[in-house]
């Protein structure tokens, strides 16, 4: 059986709702859509994390909120007040709910589950075919929302690679109004290791334990030293698991990669290894949201699906400049954070971090920093004839 539509979006994950929801706003002007997703149910299996007020997208369908966070190093720490703009986290079935919701009032767009895609699509005659386990499909405007390439080695400066556990404990443990959001383990010349951790009781929080390496690193790779993390934060209090994550995000894509340059008509890739993720962090659900607010607006307007807009030049080049540091001297970052979070005003490092920021707070973020180790990195790129490699 054939079917046509006007917009096909390829994977049902946050960037193909975000944009599908964005969609049904539009009403009866919205495109007759398809979303395609391989998976045969939602699981609420990965969280989204934010700062922002009240008129945050989302903010509102938080789980919980956190008008403080911080950050430790060996025997020094430092607290964030962020009241102004809570640190917010969503869970995957709260968003999932509520796109689900909102697309079952809009006639236009349909959710299919249970659906891979059998073939790539391929363009004639003016639109796009593609082979699916429900038949062929055709249409005027793809969003292609799925991986362009698996993590692996060199594929980007950097990899985050996360994994953790939601627990629910025997006995007090957690300072509810307080997140971790780094505590560093010893500086290592290999990588760099914290636990992160979301308290959303005295019992209860989400504790991950992150890495930032060159090379992508999987689940089994992560347990001991979450269990080792966990252990040592609760204490010997009994707990048990309530679900688990586990994640890799890219810290600085190569855009050299195949599949990247080429153009295509009415054709878009976009999501996490399209470019959404922030290089230097690995937060995506807002510049998601930006996104899908701007491809909803084009294609209302009569035009074809956008990708993500490249950040501006100067964060670009500070987000390259700073990865490229640690990919080479991994062992200096955690006195980096804690130096910036200390020395720099923290609402304009978390406009910073957020990707709201003006010129004003990169300059402070700059004067924050010490000045040496970034200096000897371009002083080294230029020695060795190199430009910072091209990316995200």
């Amino acid at each position: 059986m054939r079917r046509d539509v006007e917009l096909l979006i390829l994977g049902g994950g946050c960037a193909g709702l975000s944009l599908a929801m964005r969609l049904a706003q539009l009403g009866h002007r919205a495109p007759a859509t398809l979303i395609l997703e391989q998976r045969p149910r939602y699981l609420n299996d990965r969280t989204w994390c934010f700062w922002g007020g009240e008129a945050t997208p989302f903010a509102q369908l938080a789980q919980h909120q956190w008008p403080v966070v911080k950050v430790r190093n060996a025997d020094q720490t430092v607290r964030i007040d962020c009241a102004s703009t809570p640190y917010r986290m969503l869970a995957a079935e709260q968003f999932q709910a509520v796109a689900q919701a909102a697309l079952m009032d809009a006639p236009q767009l349909h959710l299919q589950m249970d659906t891979p895609v059998l073939s790539e699509p391929q363009f004639h005659g003016g639109r796009w075919h593609l082979d699916t386990a429900v038949g062929q499909l055709t249409a005027a405007m793809v969003v292609d929302t799925r991986p362009l390439q698996m993590p692996a080695l060199g594929g980007a400066l950097l990899w985050q690679s996360f994994y953790g556990y939601e627990i629910d404990c025997s006995q007090t443990v957690f300072e509810p109004g307080c997140a971790d959001l780094m505590d560093f383990l010893p500086a290592n010349p290999e990588r760099v290791a914290f636990t992160y951790v979301l308290p959303i009781s005295k019992t209860r929080a989400l504790v991950e334990f992150t890495v930032f390496a060159v090379a992508p690193l999987a689940a089994d790779d992560l347990a001991a030293e979450l269990n080792a993390a966990i252990a040592q934060r609760v204490n010997g209090a009994h707990f048990t698991v309530l679900r688990t994550e586990h994640g890799v995000l890219p810290m600085g894509l190569d855009r050299s990669a195949s599949g990247w340059a080429e153009f295509k008509p009415a054709y878009v890739r976009v999501g996490v290894s399209a470019g959404a993720a922030r290089p230097a962090t690995g937060y995506a659900f807002q510049r998601i949201q930006r996104w899908a607010a701007g491809c909803a607006q084009a294609i209302a307007g009569g035009g074809w699906p956008i990708g993500h807009v490249k950040d501006p030049a100067l964060l670009w080049q500070m987000d390259r400049l700073f990865l490229n540091l640690i990919r080479r001297q991994p062992e200096l970052a955690p006195q980096l954070f804690m130096t910036l979070f200390v020395r720099a005003d923290s609402q304009k490092v978390i406009r910073f971090l957020s990707d709201c920021g003006s010129l004003l707070d990169y300059t402070s973020i700059i004067l924050a920093l010490p000045v040496k180790p970034f200096l000897q990195q371009l002083f080294s790129a230029a020695s060795s004839g190199q430009s910072l490699p091209a990316g995200s």
